[in-house]
């Protein structure tokens, strides 16, 4: 593991961006604030596209994982809907959070708020090929739920 990673970070909304920011030194998700003209309701079961003010350069080979808050889950049952969502290395754009609020009473956002976690990690590349058969295994083609609940 790395310590000497950089990703730079571009304000694209003005001085209210904050940088993704670790909350402890063990942490694997530096967390990801909202950057809002003003604050977001978010009603049972609706969704909305969160501004984080910022846009990333994260070196080829890694990507951005965007993760939900366990907090926001367990307390309000607001978490990231395309869970986890992907910052490809080579965009430039602005970082926004699809969040979803799947508790029983409106949520909302302010700028500011913790919305999300960041989480940079190492990406590798495969080459896909067509081929007649595929190596035997113990699964085989056993799919969703063929191992058991316990």
């Amino acid at each position: 593991m790395t310590d000497d990673l950089v990703v730079k970070v571009r304000r694209v909304r003005g001085g209210d961006s904050k940088a993704p920011v670790y909350q402890t030194d063990g942490a694997s998700g530096a967390d990801l604030f909202a950057a809002l003209d003003e604050p977001v309701a978010l009603e049972p079961r609706g969704r909305a596209l969160i501004s984080t003010g910022i846009s990333l350069a994260i070196p080829r080979g890694y990507e951005g994982q965007v993760r939900p808050r366990s907090g926001l889950a367990l307390r309000n049952g607001v978490t990231v809907l395309n869970a986890p969502g992907t910052i490809d290395s080579d965009y430039r754009g602005e970082v926004k959070v699809l969040l979803i609020n799947l508790g029983d009473a409106p949520f909302v956002v302010s700028s500011g708020d913790r919305v999300a976690q960041l989480v940079i990690a190492p990406v590798v590349r495969a080459t896909f090929g067509f081929v007649d058969e595929l190596d035997e295994t113990v699964r085989g083609e056993g799919g969703y739920g063929s191992t058991g609940v316990r």
